[in-house]
């Protein structure tokens, strides 16, 4: 900046100067006329302010700060009184109308929506016709000086506020959420509908000093609408769901109260946990052929590629399981992780069914009660029969039963007595009382549950020769699944009626399940050369329609420790909500067997990382 002394006026006239680039007002280009009658400050830049140091805001303060400068800088655009002080330099800056003709610090982003010019401002200016005296010259030039050094200053001005009219975007502006609760904290955190006063009653009792999202005071300032806040906020002090005092002293776990509002089983906590009310479970049947060797991982098994998701709920039927069951347990507990926990055990001889459940949803199943049933008359050791185990979850009956029918091509008969003969002396349920006694029948277990699968070795076979099966098999297997299945007898007879009444299964787009060579993808090359059948089956059936949706039914080659594959089945399957007048298992599992099971996992994992970690600092030596 230059400084420039008073003296006297010279008394030749002043040519108008150049136009110049638009930026900030220089006391160089103004006439001489204007510099013998004004007296400008020199400007001396300073340096910029050091940071304050202040403690670290969290996420929530920040988006908070943010919102109301925002709203602050909407409520000083349209104050009607205009008494904002953040733009009242802006408005008293047109008191001094523009010169026309120079370049202003405003004139490149604010034309044509600048200063506010009175009628009679390119008279009174210095640069038009009329261009007054020497001293209106210099009084006019100080007040422009006043007028923009105020405005870089971010000074107000004395008198009237004119203001600067509202700046219009080119185009409209995308909608702003105003919801600030994220679409997850809603989902997540979702609260009873009887709760819903909870904000109300949290504003006059709690009082958070916090400034989070979820905050009443955003309710009061309109930031928050739609209980959004209330949604994502389940507890003044945490995310857990608020309980009352009177529910806490009503409820328990070990038998239900029959309170409609805060059931244990009721609407609220199902929707809470499963909102479309659909579970997922998988279904398994292997026959293990009594090998003790287990294979090395179970993960292909247990935990398919495809879908990506684990389910809810893993049911395992065994047949002529391993001797060692414990172990077998084991094996699947270190395959499924800590997410899950072993609810029930059960075993008929070697018969076994194992049921794993996430620990998330133990508190929300009944009792559990199992029931077996002996197909042989006389049997030293038990290796045909059948074993169901059943629960209520929530408000749904399940029962699963495992069974292995009589072996043997042409004995189909036999094996419909097996099926008949479990039916009826299966007894089953025992304490938990049933959903819906009224479809309920005393001759037919399947009848007395909303939910029933049944798999296991059911032992029915193809009625065809093993030459026009491998000749079927070899020519396309895509299709010649469809073509083997016109043989299975199992198909035959529940077209007819005469065996799993009501009962349904999935298409099958998979090779045959037995009977290969153990450790080889090959079918049976000993002198018996059997049959490829589909002996390991899933069916299902449900008291009310399309409650059972059948995602994926396969089998697991990779397997390959016994004679039979494993054979497993996703299902969607469609919840209700119960009351609370059950027994209740109180979050039992076998705690033993999810410690030794994560134990291992963790061995494994750290022996895995071991041989990876040897590896990588292992290298080759090559002598020459």
């Amino acid at each position: 900046a230059v400084s420039s002394g008073a003296g006297t006026a010279e008394k030749e006239p002043a040519e108008p100067p150049p136009e110049v680039p638009a930026r900030g007002w220089e006391p160089d280009l103004l006439p001489d006329e204007l510099k013998a009658n004004m007296k400008i400050k020199s400007v001396t830049p300073r340096p910029p302010r050091k940071p304050r140091l202040e403690r670290a805001a969290s996420l929530d303060e920040k988006n908070w700060r943010r919102w109301r400068r925002f709203r602050t800088s909407q409520e000083s655009l349209t104050d009607p009184n205009e008494t904002s002080s953040s733009n009242g330099s802006l408005q008293e800056a047109s008191l001094s109308p523009p010169v026309r003709g120079r370049a202003t610090p405003c004139s490149q982003c604010c034309e044509p929506n600048s200063l506010h010019s009175s009628p009679d401002a390119s008279e009174a200016s210095p640069m038009g016709k009329s261009r007054g005296s020497t001293s209106d010259l210099g009084k006019r030039a100080s007040e422009i000086s006043s007028a923009f050094g105020g405005l870089l200053r971010g000074k107000a001005f004395a008198g009237s506020k004119p203001r600067l009219s509202q700046i219009m975007p080119a185009r409209p502006l995308p909608p702003m959420e105003l919801n600030v609760a994220s679409h997850t904290l809603r989902t997540a955190n979702r609260i009873d509908s009887d709760f819903m006063d909870y904000r109300h009653y949290s504003q006059h009792k709690f009082g958070r000093v916090s400034s989070s999202l979820s905050d009443t005071r955003l309710h009061g300032n309109g930031m928050v609408y739609d209980n959004c806040s209330t949604d994502s906020m389940k507890s003044t002090f945490s995310l857990l769901t608020p309980i009352r005092s009177k529910d806490v002293r009503s409820r328990s776990y070990l038998e239900g109260s029959l309170l409609a509002n805060g059931a244990l089983l009721g609407a609220e906590e199902l929707s809470r946990y499963f909102p479309d009310r659909n579970i997922g479970i998988f279904v398994a049947t292997w026959n293990m052929q009594g090998q003790k060797e287990l294979p090395v991982n179970l993960d292909d098994f247990l935990l398919p590629t495809d879908p990506d998701y684990a389910q809810d709920m893993y049911v395992i039927g065994v047949q002529e399981g391993c001797p060692d069951r414990r172990e077998w347990e084991i094996r699947l507990q270190e395959t499924l992780g800590p997410h899950y926990v072993m609810l029930y055990s059960a075993a008929h001889g070697v018969l076994y069914m194992s049921v794993f459940i996430r620990r998330d949803l133990i508190w929300f199943c009944s009792e559990v009660e199992y029931a077996t049933v002996t197909t042989r008359i006389v049997s030293q050791i038990k290796t045909k029969g059948a074993l169901g185990i059943c629960f209520t979850f929530f408000g749904t009956s399940f029962l699963f039963i495992t069974s292995h029918f009589t072996s043997g091509d042409s004995k189909v008969n036999e094996r419909k007595l097996d099926y008949n003969k479990t039916i009826q002396a299966l007894t089953l349920p025992k304490n938990v009382p049933d959903t819906n006694p009224y479809r309920s029948s005393s001759s037919d277990v399947t009848t007395r549950f909303d939910e029933v699968f049944w798999f296991g070795d059911f032992n029915f076979r193809l009625n065809k020769d093993r030459e026009t099966v491998d000749s079927i098999l070899n020519q396309n297997p895509e299709t010649g699944v469809s073509k083997l299945l016109a043989y299975d007898q199992l198909t035959s007879e529940m077209s007819r009626g005469s065996i799993f009444k009501g009962f349904q299964e999935a298409d099958i787009r998979f090779r045959p399940s037995y009977k290969f060579d153990i450790g080889k993808d090959s079918y049976d090359t000993t002198s018996k050369q059997r049959t490829p059948s589909y002996t390991d089956r899933v069916v299902f059936r449900s008291r009310y329609r399309d409650d059972i949706h059948a995602v994926k039914y396969s089998s697991c080659p990779v397997i390959k420790t016994s004679d039979h594959r494993p054979v497993f089945a996703l299902f969607r399957v469609k919840v209700r909500p119960g009351r609370d007048n059950i027994p209740l298992a109180a979050g039992q599992f076998d705690r033993e067997l999810y410690l030794i099971g994560i134990k291992r996992r963790i061995t494994r994992d750290l022996q895995n990382r071991r041989v990876q970690k040897d590896q990588k600092s292992s290298s080759i030596c090559s002598i020459s």
